[in-house]
């Protein structure tokens, strides 16, 4: 079934405003990146800069396929979701191109970036290991919703005896 089908159900697409807004209080979402097989997903902490890019810190430490990949992609998809109950969720992908920022450009980037919740293995490697910064530029967003219950459908009723 398409997206356009589910809008009986009460799943609704998101206007581009509901997409800068989602992707402003999220910190969290799984990047793909094309292989010679399957795709390789990674979950990923980001920062979103309130426009068209999105900002990832990757430790590189010895080997790093992500780091690989990412040099070498010409598209690369991120997907953003948040699903709090069956009836409440929302979703957000988007598709743009991958590079690594320029040593030139770090200093009001990372001045700039708000990383909101990280796991802190990472937070604390990338005090040893070495470090790159990613940005994500947004070629393409899609957004979908569903907020409360679907039409013709009720709430439970109150148990309480009158």
């Amino acid at each position: 079934m398409t997206v356009d089908g589910l809008a009986e159900y009460g799943m609704e697409p998101m206007t581009d405003a509901n997409i800068r807004s989602f992707l402003s209080s999220r910190s969290v979402g799984v990047l793909g990146l094309p292989t010679d097989g399957v795709p390789m997903l990674r979950p990923l902490s980001f920062w979103f800069d309130g426009k068209d890019s999105l900002y990832f810190v990757y430790v590189l430490g010895e080997e790093s396929r992500k780091h690989d990949l990412s040099q070498q992609v010409e598209a690369a998809r991120f997907l953003v979701y948040s699903a709090e109950t069956p009836f409440n969720w929302r979703s957000v992908l988007l598709t743009g191109s991958l590079s690594e920022v320029p040593e030139s450009d770090l200093a009001p980037l990372l001045d700039a970036m708000e990383i909101r919740w990280r796991p802190d293995l990472f937070e604390q490697a990338s005090v040893d290991e070495p470090t790159a910064l990613y940005r994500f530029e947004i070629d393409e967003r899609t957004g979908i919703k569903h907020l409360g219950l679907p039409p013709g459908f009720e709430a439970p009723a109150d148990d309480r005896v009158d």
